[in-house]
């Protein structure tokens, strides 16, 4: 058995946590930069007013366009406070803040997500692709279904609103260096806990509890634990990890490719979701059916891909 040594690991850990943040902030960083700069612009209310025409597709109403012009170029919690400013002059139902939430759980913070996607494996067109192309399927699907049976058609309750925030450039500015240094945090938690369970042999039930349903979306198990957390914590978290088994030779292109896009459509089940729900959203509308919808997804997308020569093209 092998001696445990607390210095070495915890060395071995610290070593591991900064390259992986360095390869996150590399690209984050930049990203969050020309985000705020398109804000300042008025860029993104700009395309908010061209997303009105495309809501109708999803039963909601024009102006609703800005929140999800808000959250595809910032983060969700931005959205949501731009949401809970235009839903009070609004009466909406429940199918509608259901779609809008599953519309908004599906595709946001491109510019970050999709960057730190590229540096993973994945093309931008293929983000884009998934994400949004996700989104408006799902909640085109969700919305003639829910209407056409007269599902969750009462009006719906807001159960939080946010603070206004400070809009200052320096408020902004101190956001995301708490942000930035949360993520170094929960990089290291991460990595120690994957060595914990590891040393304890979880992460081999793990990978036994959770082949089988890798195995349908044609994920190896070099990906389970990066999977898992990827879709339990956040994109960034676990595509950070997967950039680190890449360089390492640890994991193989189409297990990278194929699992950065499943946690593109299902990441942060349970902090987003519970954002989410304080629209009034429906439970199983934004959790079990967008989780479904994912698996179907990449299902398929693992079966077109089965081609080397096609893995390569789409990844």
């Amino acid at each position: 058995m092998r001696s445990f040594h607390p210095f070495i690991v915890t060395r071995e850990i610290i070593q591991q946590s900064l390259q992986v943040y360095w390869a996150l902030a590399r690209i984050m960083v930049p990203a969050l930069v020309l985000v705020k700069a398109a804000q300042m612009l008025g860029l993104v209310d700009h395309f908010g007013t061209l997303l009105g025409p495309v809501m109708a597709l999803l039963g909601l109403p024009a102006v609703l366009g800005i929140v999800w012009a808000t959250t595809l170029f910032t983060n969700l919690f931005t959205g949501l406070v731009v949401f809970f400013q235009l839903a009070a002059g609004l009466e909406l139902t429940v199918e509608q803040v259901s779609v809008l939430g599953v519309v908004l759980l599906l595709a946001h913070s491109l510019p970050v997500e999709g960057a730190v996607a590229k540096r993973a494996g994945v093309p931008w067109w293929a983000t884009v692709s998934l994400r949004v192309g996700g989104a408006l399927l799902l909640g085109t699907v969700l919305h003639l279904v829910y209407s056409s049976l007269g599902m969750h058609q009462s009006v719906a309750q807001l159960h939080w609103q946010p603070d206004v925030t400070d809009p200052s450039l320096l408020a902004w500015a101190r956001a995301q260096f708490d942000t930035l240094a949360l993520v170094l945090v929960i990089i290291t938690a991460l990595i120690a806990l994957m060595r914990l369970l590891k040393a304890v042999g979880i992460e081999r039930l793990l990978h036994v509890a959770l082949a089988p349903c890798l195995r349908i979306l044609g994920i190896g198990k070099a990906a389970t634990n990066v999977t898992v957390i990827g879709a339990t914590l956040g994109l960034s978290y676990g595509a950070g990890l997967l950039i680190r088994d890449i360089d390492s030779g640890a994991m193989s292109r189409r297990d990278s490719c194929l699992s950065i896009c499943f946690i593109g459509l299902a990441h942060s089940l349970i902090e987003d979701t519970l954002l989410v729900l304080a629209m009034g959203a429906d439970l199983f509308t934004v959790l079990c059916i967008r989780l479904l919808f994912a698996f179907v997804v990449i299902a398929v997308f693992a079966r077109l891909t089965a081609n080397p020569r096609a893995t390569r093209s789409a990844c």
